[in-house]
């Protein structure tokens, strides 16, 4: 039985969290997996948008499963042996969209940090509970949650340990959406749907001009996305989508 369920379909891949039994928690094989199957969509030329999402009603993620973690006897650093995935260490320009179906807690949650846009089921809740058990998030949850939503409720979300609801995460900017629970998949492939329709490699790169950018001073930002606009330009979509409007049709795009 696989642990992230891959499949495509009109250029869209859904990666879904396989271990229902255990709140589709992370060990090192799912870890790994999900490694593996993140670099299959980022590498797959007819791959342009992904979804990640839980199996099952109950969980996104309970984030990484604690009856499997090893500790060590004194400090080490694990950082160079962990498997790099969007968490940490994988750059993807290819947009990905979280599904969430559930609860999404500690490791859960910072995978759909590290995603671009979330939609929520209504009854999902949203968490860092890593201080509770004398541990603090790995995956980017110290580093990417103040950057999504203020600063004061990254703190108390961090420090407090408690959970969030769908609406409260709505409500501070942290989801995109929040729909009823048998809607979700429906809402996320529309979303999917409508970003595929657009030019692949503009959509990939106004993403990459996006996150790097935003760490860049304004003008080197601004020059950095001059840089990128004149590489898209002669570029086979380019010339393909220009015509198009010029011809009042819809574009049809190879990914060039």
């Amino acid at each position: 039985m696989p642990l992230i369920i891959y499949e495509k379909e009109n250029h869209v891949v859904t990666m879904t969290i396989n271990r229902p039994e255990s709140y589709n928690a992370f060990d090192m094989p799912t870890e790994k997996e999900f490694a593996d199957s993140l670099t299959k969509f980022n590498e797959d030329p007819e791959a342009w948008v992904a979804i990640v999402t839980g199996a099952g009603d109950k969980a996104f993620s309970a984030g990484y499963d604690l009856k499997k973690l090893e500790l060590p006897e004194e400090e080490k650093d694990t950082a160079g042996v962990a498997p790099v995935h969007i968490m940490r260490g994988m750059h993807v320009y290819k947009p990905i969209i979280a599904a969430i179906n559930g609860m999404a807690l500690g490791g859960g949650m910072e995978c759909a940090l590290a995603c671009d846009m979330r939609v929520a089921a209504e009854t999902a809740t949203l968490g860092l509970p890593e201080v509770k058990w004398n541990l603090m998030p790995g995956w980017g949850g110290t580093q990417r949650l103040p950057r999504l939503v203020p600063w004061a409720k990254a703190i108390e979300i961090l420090l407090t340990g408690k959970s969030i609801s769908a609406q409260e995460a709505y409500r501070i900017g942290l989801v995109n959406y929040v729909v009823p629970q048998a809607e979700l998949m429906t809402k996320a492939k529309e979303l999917a749907g409508i970003i595929a329709q657009n030019g692949p490699v503009a959509v990939r790169t106004a993403k990459e001009a996006l996150y790097t950018g935003i760490e860049m001073p304004l003008d080197d930002a601004l020059t950095l996305e001059w840089k990128l606009v004149d590489r898209l330009l002669p570029m086979e979509d380019t010339k393909e989508g220009v015509n198009a409007f010029r011809e009042r049709r819809k574009p049809n795009y190879a990914g060039k």
